[in-house]
C-alpha cells in the first residue's frame, strides 16, 4: 500500500472514529432526554374502594401497587352528630394500612394517595408521614396540611372538628379528602422504594357500625426515578462507547506498529538507495564524462513512470531497476569506456556484453523485483534491431523500454568523450524520429511532454 493510500486510509479510520463517537453521543443525549421525560411524569391511578380494600388476590397489576387493609378487633365510640341523645355507640375505629409496593425496576422517587369519602367519617390519626386535609365549609374548601396529625391541635386550624372525651376528631364529610405525603425524614424515611420492595402507612378512621370504606375512592400518584442505566437507549450508547474505546486503542496500538514498521522500512529503503548510489558512484566514477549519468537516468525514468500511473513502492522500485541499468559496465575495461575514437567490432561486442552481464549479476538481487530488466534489455530497440536478444514492441519489459528513451536523453543531453552535448532542437528531433523505431512511440511521447512543459532541465 503506497503513502498516498495509507494517508487516505487514517483519513477514513479517523473519520469514522468521529462519526462513530457524534453517533454515540447522541444516542446517549437522546437516552438522557427520555430518561428525564420518564422521570418527570407524574403517574395517576384512580382505584375505586372495592378494589382499593379488596385481597391482593385477583386485583389488576399495576406498577406500582397499594391495597388498604383494616385492622380488626378495634374500639367504638358515640358520635352523636344530631344531637339526638344517643347513648349507644354509633361508630367504630378502623387502623387502616396501606401498604404501597414497587413492581419495577426503577426507583419510585415520591407518592402521595388522595382518599376521597362518600360518606361521613371521622379523621383520628396518622403516622409515617403528613396528611393534607380538603373539606368543604359553606360552599368554600378549606386545606390544611399537618405535619403530623398524631399532634393535632384543633385550635391551629380553621377545619371542622369534634372532640369526644377529650379527643380531638376531624369530621370530613361526602366529597372531603385526605391527601397522605409520605414522610422523608431519615427516621422514618418512606421514599423512595427501591424495585421489588415496599412501604406501609397507616391512617386510624372511624366509620359508621356496620359501615366500610368502600364507597370511597382513591387517587394514587406517584413519579420514577430512573437511572441512566436503566435506559436501554442511554445502556446501548455506554455499550458503542465501550466498542469505539477498545476500537481506538487497537487503533493507536496498530498504528504505533504501522508507524514503527514504517520507519524500519524508511530506514531500509534509505540504507538500500544509499547502498546503490554508493555502488552506482563506483560505476560512473569509471568514466568521468559519464559521471552522474546512472542517477539521472534513474530520476528521468521516475518521472516518465509517475507520468504513465505509478506511484509509491511500484515507483520507488522502478527508480532503483533504472538506477542499476549500467552495473554491468563494472566489467568493461577502462580503456574501451574512455575511448575517444569510433570502438572496432571486438570493442564494441565488449561494451554490448555490459548489458547481459549486468543482468547476470542483479539475477541475485531477489529483494528488489525483476531488478536485472532494466540492466539487460535497456539497449533492445522497439523494432527490434537492439541487443542482446533482439526483443522488439512489446516483448520488451516496460522497465527496459523507459530506461531506453532516458538513457539515450542523457546521452545526448551531456558531453561524451567523442563529441559535445547535443542542441535541445536537436535531442527533440531524435526523440521524434525515433519513436516507434528504436523507442517506445508513448515513452518518447511523453518525454517530449515532459521536455515541453520545462519539467526536465536541458
Amino acid at each position: 500500500m503506497n503513502a498516498e493510500n495509507q494517508t487516505r486510509n487514517r483519513k477514513n479510520i479517523k473519520a469514522g472514529f468521529f462519526i462513530s463517537l457524534a453517533v454515540i453521543a447522541v444516542l446517549a443525549f437522546i437516552g438522557a432526554l427520555k430518561t428525564n421525560d420518564y422521570n418527570s411524569i407524574r403517574h395517576h391511578d384512580i382505584i375505586p374502594g372495592a378494589e382499593l380494600f379488596a385481597p391482593s388476590e385477583g386485583k389488576p397489576k399495576r406498577a406500582v401497587s397499594i391495597i388498604g387493609t383494616p385492622r380488626t378487633n378495634t374500639w367504638t365510640k358515640v358520635f352523636d352528630l344530631y344531637n339526638e341523645g344517643l347513648t349507644e355507640h354509633d361508630f367504630q375505629a378502623y387502623i387502616y394500612d396501606f401498604a404501597v409496593t414497587n413492581n419495577t425496576s426503577d426507583d419510585v422517587a415520591d407518592f402521595t394517595y388522595t382518599l376521597s369519602f362518600d360518606r361521613d367519617v371521622f379523621l383520628a390519626s396518622a403516622w409515617n408521614g403528613a396528611v393534607e386535609v380538603h373539606q368543604n365549609i359553606a360552599g368554600e374548601e378549606v386545606v390544611a396540611l399537618i405535619p403530623d396529625l398524631r399532634e393535632f391541635v384543633p385550635g391551629d386550624y380553621e377545619l371542622r372538628t369534634i372532640t369526644i372525651d377529650g379527643e380531638p376528631f376531624i369530621h370530613m364529610r361526602a366529597g372531603d379528602s385526605v391527601i397522605y405525603i409520605p414522610n422523608r425524614s431519615k427516621n422514618a424515611i418512606e421514599v423512595p422504594i427501591k424495585p421489588s420492595e415496599g412501604t406501609t402507612s397507616g391512617i386510624i378512621l372511624y366509620v359508621r357500625i356496620g359501615e366500610t370504606l368502600e364507597g370511597a375512592s382513591m387517587d394514587f400518584a406517584y413519579t420514577f426515578h430512573r437511572g441512566l442505566l436503566n435506559e436501554p437507549l442511554f445502556l446501548f450508547a455506554l455499550g458503542g462507547l465501550a466498542i469505539w474505546l477498545i476500537a481506538l486503542l487497537n487503533y493507536a496500538v496498530t498504528s504505533a506498529h504501522i508507524r514503527k514498521y514504517q520507519e524500519r522500512h524508511e530506514q531500509d529503503n534509505k540504507i538500500i538507495r544509499e547502498s546503490i548510489e554508493t555502488f552506482i558512484g563506483f560505476i560512473d566514477a569509471k568514466d568521468p564524462y559519464t559521471n552522474g549519468h546512472s542517477l539521472r537516468v534513474a530520476q528521468y525514468t521516475r518521472m516518465i513512470a509517475t507520468e504513465l500511473g505509478y506511484k509509491g513502492e511500484e515507483l520507488d522500485r522502478i527508480y532503483y531497476v533504472a538506477l542499476l541499468h549500467d552495473c554491468g559496465k563494472i566489467g568493461v575495461p577502462d580503456h574501451i569506456l574512455g575511448k575517444p575514437g569510433r570502438l572496432t567490432n571486438e570493442e564494441f561486442s565488449v561494451m554490448k556484453s555490459h548489458t547481459s552481464c549486468g543482468g547476470d549479476v542483479l539475477g541475485n538481487f531477489k529483494s528488489l523485483e525483476n531488478a536485472g530488466e532494466g540492466a539487460l534489455y535497456h539497449h533492445e530497440r522497439y523494432d527490434g534491431k537492439g541487443y542482446p536478444k533482439g526483443l522488439a514492441g512489446q516483448e520488451i519489459p516496460l522497465i527496459a523500454r523507459i530506461i531506453c528513451v532516458a538513457d539515450a536523453f542523457d546521452a545526448m543531453n551531456t558531453d561524451r568523450v567523442y563529441r559535445k552535448k547535443l542542441t535541445k532542437e536537436r535531442i527533440i528531433s531524435e526523440l521524434q524520429e525515433n519513436a516507434g523505431s528504436q523507442f517506445d512511440p508513448e515513452i518518447a511521447d511523453i518525454m517530449l511532454r515532459l521536455l515541453g512543459r520545462g519539467k526536465i532541465e536541458m
